[in-house]
């Protein structure tokens, strides 16, 4: 099987149609999401189309979980907390129900997809001290796609020793453990730009981690034209 791994399109219709077009190149056989359809940009229901229409299989993200009114937004900071009300009444009805039934986690053949962790999809795995945590609830599973950070990174678990690692491509080691992160294809926070997303080949045992550059400074217009926070828009430039 090849899957393409995508998380944290946040309303990003631009970078989204841009990923689906480079995801077809590959011929994937499935296309996983891994939370955070919504939030942020400006198109959430056009996101979230696209993600029913293609069969997209996907898990809820904190944003998700508010946008579909499961959660109030108290813990989020007011620039996010704006963003997500209004996406709350943008949203039709149907898809707000279609977020409201997503699961939070999944397995998916042998491996596993969290939005932010295995132990609480709210929660952020920035080091290998978070990871460790992680990979003891992993159990009998050896891999799991997370995302929630926006940061396209990957821990390794072997012989008890956790190291994180940004290679744009590696292979899949028989013995150990592996946390791993494609990155946001809405709003890449690692100081990079362009999108990202990755490609995993069950059959060869490879990662492969894709950047691609999208029509931005619509995305951005977008959100300013919608009455979102300028900032929202400014930091696709970023990469931040």
């Amino acid at each position: 099987m090849i899957y393409a791994i995508i998380s944290d399109i946040h309303s990003n219709l631009e970078a989204l149609k841009r990923v689906l077009e480079e995801i077809d190149r590959f011929r994937v056989n499935k296309t996983i999401c891994l939370g955070d359809i919504v939030g942020y940009g400006a198109n959430p229901n056009e996101c979230v189309d696209i993600i029913k229409e293609r069969n997209v299989e996907s898990i809820i993200g904190n944003h998700d979980i508010v946008a579909c009114g499961k959660k109030e937004p108290y813990d989020f900071n007011p620039v996010a907390r704006a963003a997500v009300l209004w996406t709350r009444k943008t949203l039709t009805s149907e898809n707000r129900e279609f977020l409201n039934n997503l699961p939070d986690m999944k397995l998916v053949d042998d491996f596993l997809i969290v939005h932010g962790a295995v132990s609480d999809p709210d929660l952020y795995i920035f080091s290998s001290y978070e990871a460790r945590i992680e990979f003891k609830l992993m159990k009998k599973h050896n891999i799991c796609f997370f995302g929630h950070t926006h940061v396209r990174t990957y821990y390794i678990l072997i012989n008890d020793d956790v190291r994180q690692f940004f290679d744009h491509e590696f292979k899949i080691e028989p013995k150990a453990k592996y946390l791993i992160n494609p990155g946001s294809v809405g709003q890449p926070r690692d100081r990079d730009p362009r999108s990202s997303f990755l490609i995993y080949d069950t059959k060869e045992g490879y990662v492969k981690y894709i950047r691609l550059e999208y029509d931005i400074s619509t995305a951005q217009k977008k959100i300013i034209d919608a009455g979102l926070d300028r900032r929202l828009a400014d930091r696709l430039s970023l990469g931040m």
